[in-house]
């Protein structure tokens, strides 16, 4: 375990939400993203604590960029899914970060040959002595997704029997997302019909795929489909790729949603591209860049480096330890109160460039450093958890977090995909653990940049009841990521799924409130030292009678 000067050593990288579905990570694409894993969600970048510095760490959301500039092309048709002009995914790499070991061949063939249909995503799964295949497909066309056998394997690598002999449950490892499939006589005759699409097919396909897939357009924007419908006449057979991007990108301005992107083809990434508009304390930092004539990143940079040293300086006084590939930073805040911040739920591995590690890895890095802070908390009366800086990452990590501060079995969430009919909700229970642990009162900290996994996390914790939510509303952004390419190489991303806790509530677009306020990053007249004080004083706050000073 390093000591929080050891910390400034080293640097901790840029890292997205490492998430992936139930229990998937949700990190940053590489650059060439190929397709497919539906469990992956975005969240803007986060800048390391330490150094500020802006390299990727291996995650599983996709922001991707190409690895060299190129020309952007013109045009907008495509072949189909060709390897050269698609995004790449590289599911070799982050879906490995979501499996568990892989089934055999024999596993995956027992009773799975065929042709699939699955209810919600929109996929086509084909299972062959030889290996697999994935379309996408929609009322507006169907078409190929690029990936390989190798990939589509970590994601379906475990079959499940249905409710009837022509139903299947593929999943990519126990206890994770389901995926609910009924068979098919043979693959949709036009699915294999490689060809050019035309601007206004490839509208189609974008204008289906939200309304097929899209879960939240209640929450954030009920007349979306409306208005893109009325942007159709402005669509020509032929209109120039970039016009075509932009007008793409335009419609998805109004939702505003963490978990939507919208990434051109390798060929005109550095140009072409689309993220949500930043809000809350994001749009604080912007306004702050501007005034201050510097560029975001840079003020996003010393942001995060004053996050960090508030914390091991005014919050733990100097004696605090970092761990976890510096994801995780813990000690006593004050007498007999615990302190444990954890900015992700996925890079506690520093791997090299180019690998991902796997879930395996990931929590095989975080255990220890959990077991070592919660021993040293045997002595504590109250846990402060902060992720009010947690830009999400696996919910594995996420349930195996939560774990660590509950006596008896209990059910944390549940879950659905837009679209999957007759497929009843997938319900997460969180199991003691034979592991230290903390069952004492834990106050977890939130904010609007807490997002994605440690939304769920926090979801989770809100089951229990030794746990009070301290702070404001996390960002809401929940739905893992369904990743959709489309035909002319461009990829497209969109929340998919539902979560709701105990009761039924769903906090997609509005966030989780807390049960007690908190300005946890005040406001902007002074962003960079706000945490640590407000941090400091729900410490003081929390300290036994007799431990605090006397006036």
């Amino acid at each position: 375990m390093n000591t929080a000067t050891e910390a400034t050593t080293s640097q901790m990288a840029l890292m997205d939400s490492p998430r992936c579905s139930a229990t998937t990570p949700r990190l940053k694409a590489p650059a060439r993203a190929k397709a497919t894993h539906p469990n992956f969600r975005a969240t803007p970048p986060m800048m390391s604590p330490v150094g500020g510095q802006a390299t990727p760490t291996p995650r599983g959301v996709y922001s991707a960029r190409s690895a060299s500039p190129r020309p952007a092309r013109a045009g907008v048709s495509g072949g189909g899914g060709s390897s050269g002009k698609v995004i790449s995914l590289v599911l070799v790499g982050l879906l490995a970060a979501c499996a568990a070991p892989r089934a055999t061949s024999k596993d995956l063939a027992s009773g799975g040959y065929g042709v699939w249909r699955s209810r919600g995503y929109g996929w086509l799964l084909t299972v062959t002595p030889e290996g697999m295949r994935l379309h996408h497909e929609t009322a507006a066309g169907c078409y190929p997704d690029p990936s390989k056998t190798a990939e589509l394997q970590e994601l379906f690598s475990i079959q499940e029997p249905g409710p009837s002999a022509n139903v299947r449950d593929f999943l990519s490892a126990p206890g994770e997302t389901r995926y609910r499939f009924d068979r098919l006589a043979a693959l949709p005759a036009d699915c294999d019909v490689h060809r050019a699409w035309s601007a206004l097919e490839l509208f189609d396909v974008f204008r289906a795929t939200f309304a097929e897939h899209y879960a939240s357009f209640p929450q954030r924007d009920p007349d979306w489909l409306a208005r893109l419908d009325a942007q159709r006449s402005r669509v020509t057979q032929d209109m120039d790729g970039r016009a075509l991007f932009t007008l793409f990108a335009d419609a998805l301005r109004s939702l505003n949603d963490a978990h939507v992107e919208l990434v051109a083809d390798d060929a005109a990434s550095d140009t072409l591209t689309y993220k949500a508009h930043p809000t809350g304390t994001f749009a604080m930092l912007e306004q702050a860049a501007l005034a201050a004539g510097r560029p975001e990143r840079e003020v996003q940079r010393e942001w995060m480096r004053a996050y960090r040293d508030g914390i091991l300086q005014t919050v733990l006084r100097g004696e605090g330890h970092v761990g976890a590939n510096q994801r995780v930073l813990w000690g006593f805040a004050a007498p007999r109160v615990a302190y444990l911040n954890v900015l992700t739920m996925g890079g506690f591995v520093a791997g090299a460039e180019g690998q991902t590690p796997t879930l395996a890895q990931e929590l095989a890095a975080l255990e220890p450093v959990l077991d070592e802070a919660l021993t040293a908390f045997n002595t504590a009366d109250v846990l402060i958890l902060d992720v009010s800086n947690n830009r999400g990452g696996h919910d594995a990590v996420a349930r195996a977090l939560a774990e660590r501060f509950t006596d008896q079995p209990r059910r944390a969430y549940t879950k659905w995909a837009t679209g999957a009919k007759d497929v009843p909700p997938q319900t997460f229970t969180l199991q003691p653990t034979p592991r230290p642990s903390f069952h004492g009162l834990v106050h977890v900290v939130t904010s609007d940049v807490t997002v994605s996994a440690g939304e769920v996390l926090t979801l989770a914790l809100r089951a229990l009841p030794n746990v009070v939510q301290v702070g404001t509303a996390t960002r809401g952004a929940f739905s893992d990521m369904l990743v959709k390419p489309l035909p002319n190489g461009w990829t497209v991303h969109l929340s998919n799924e539902h979560y709701t806790d105990t009761k039924g509530q769903d906090f997609e677009a509005r966030g989780l409130p807390p049960q007690r306020p908190l300005d946890v990053f005040g406001d902007d007249k002074a962003p960079w030292n706000a945490h640590a004080r407000a941090i400091r004083a729900l410490a003081d706050s929390l300290r036994p009678p007799e431990e605090k000073p006397t006036p």
